[in-house]
C-alpha cells in the first residue's frame, strides 16, 4: 500500500508539472506582438528621455564648427601623432587676441602639468559652441573650466584619405562629475577596406554604438542598449555572393526590445519575432520614403505593422518624438564632431608646436 501511495503521489506530481509547462508554453506562444512592441517602445522612449536630457548628449551632438585644416585633404599630407607626443594637462585661459587665420587653438590653453594622459579642461560653453573656440570676448574671462576630457588612448596615423588609422579612448566630465566615455576606432586601408566603431557610454546604464565594416560581408549597425539589453538596433548586412556587379544579398534587421523584424533582399516577406519566437501571422510592410540602399528608420524608412486586433501603426509613430533624437544620436556617433574640434585640433597644434 505504501508503494502504491508513492506511485500515486509521483504520478500526480508529474501530471501537475506537465500541465504547468504546457500552460506556460501557451502563454509564451500567445504573446501579443502589440503589447510586446508597445512595452519595448516605452522602454526605448524612457531611455531616450534620459539620454537626450543629459549634458553628455549636448556635447556629443555638437555639429557646429570648422574643419581641421585644408592640409588634411592634401594627398601628400602625412602625420603620425601618438598619445606620448601630446600628453599633459591643458587648461583653457582666454587671451584677447587671435592670429590672422584663426587656426591656432592651443594659444588659448596653458600646459598646467605633465600627465600620462592628455587632459583638456575648458568651459562647457565653448565646447558646445565650437565656432567660438578661437574667438575672444571680454565675458570669456568669467567662464570656468567646468568641462574636461581625459584621453587615455590616442593614435592618429594619417597617410591619405584612403589610408589611415585613428584611435581615441576618453573619459568626459562636467562640473567634476563623470558624464560618460567616448571611444573611437577608425581604420581605412586601400587593400583591407574600412572598419569604424564609435561608442559613447553615458554615466547612466545607457550606451550607444555605431559600427561599419566593409568586406565580402559589409555590416553597418547602430545600437542603443540599457543594462546590457538591446533597446534599439538597426543592422544592415550586405553579403557578396558572386563577382557580378549586382551579386550581393541584403538583409535588414530592426530590433526594438523584445521584437525583431527581418527582411532579406529578393523577397517581400518580412519575418517578425517576439522573444525569439516567429510570429507567422504578423503583417509588416517596410516603406522606403526615398530609394536608398542603406535606408533605415534613422534615415528614410518607416515600418507599418498590422496587429492581431486589426489595428495598424508605424515604428516612427510608436517611438514618437524620440525618433528625432535617435536620428541625431546616429549622426553624431557617425561623425563625432566635437572630438575633432577639441581633441584633434589641440593635438595637431601641440604636435606642430603652433601657438
Amino acid at each position: 500500500m505504501k508503494n502504491q501511495g508513492r506511485i500515486i503521489l509521483v504520478t500526480a506530481f508529474l501530471s501537475a508539472l506537465l500541465w504547468s509547462c504546457a500552460k506556460n508554453d501557451g502563454i509564451v506562444n500567445s504573446l501579443s506582438l502589440k503589447s510586446a512592441i508597445n512595452q519595448s517602445a516605452l522602454n526605448l522612449n524612457t531611455a531616450m528621455d534620459a539620454i537626450s536630457s543629459s549634458k553628455a548628449y549636448s556635447i556629443l551632438t555638437v555639429t557646429d564648427g570648422t574643419q581641421k585644416s585644408a592640409s588634411t585633404t592634401d594627398s601628400n599630407y602625412r602625420v603620425y601623432i601618438t598619445l606620448d607626443t601630446v600628453k599633459g594637462v591643458y587648461d583653457y585661459k582666454p587671451v584677447p587676441k587671435t592670429d590672422r587665420w584663426g587656426l591656432s587653438l592651443i594659444r588659448y590653453f596653458n600646459k598646467a602639468s605633465d600627465n600620462s594622459k592628455m587632459i583638456v579642461r575648458m568651459p562647457l560653453k565653448k565646447v558646445v559652441n565650437p565656432r567660438y573656440l578661437r574667438e575672444y570676448v571680454p565675458s570669456d574671462s568669467l567662464l570656468t573650466n567646468n568641462f574636461s576630457i581625459a584621453v587615455s588612448g590616442y593614435h592618429n596615423n594619417y597617410n591619405s584619405y584612403h589610408d589611415f588609422d585613428y584611435i581615441l579612448a576618453s573619459e568626459i566630465s562636467v562640473d567634476n562629475v563623470l558624464a560618460g566615455n567616448l571611444n573611437i576606432n577608425y581604420f581605412v586601408s586601400p587593400t583591407l577596406g574600412i572598419k569604424y566603431a564609435s561608442q559613447y557610454a553615458f554615466s547612466s546604464s545607457y550606451t550607444a554604438d555605431y559600427k561599419y565594416e566593409s568586406g565580402d560581408t559589409t555590416v553597418s549597425s547602430f545600437t542603443i542598449t540599457g543594462d546590457n539589453k538591446v533597446l534599439y538596433e538597426e543592422k544592415l548586412l550586405t553579403v557578396k555572393i558572386d563577382t557580378g556587379r549586382f551579386g550581393r544579398e541584403h538583409q535588414y534587421i530592426l530590433t526594438i526590445g523584445d521584437v525583431q523584424i527581418i527582411r532579406k533582399s529578393g523577397t517581400k516577406a518580412v519575418e517578425v519575432y517576439v522573444n525569439g519566437l516567429l510570429q507567422p501571422d504578423a503583417v509588416v510592410a517596410i516603406v522606403d520614403k526615398v530609394a536608398d540602399p542603406e535606408a533605415s528608420v534613422c534615415k528614410k524608412r518607416d515600418i507599418q505593422i498590422t496587429f492581431e486586433d486589426g489595428t495598424t501603426s508605424t515604428v516612427s509613430a510608436l517611438i514618437g518624438n524620440s525618433i528625432e533624437n535617435i536620428k541625431t544620436l546616429f549622426d553624431s556617433l557617425h561623425s563625432v564632431y566635437f572630438a575633432a574640434y577639441v581633441v584633434d585640433w589641440i593635438a595637431y597644434d601641440i604636435y606642430y608646436q603652433r601657438n
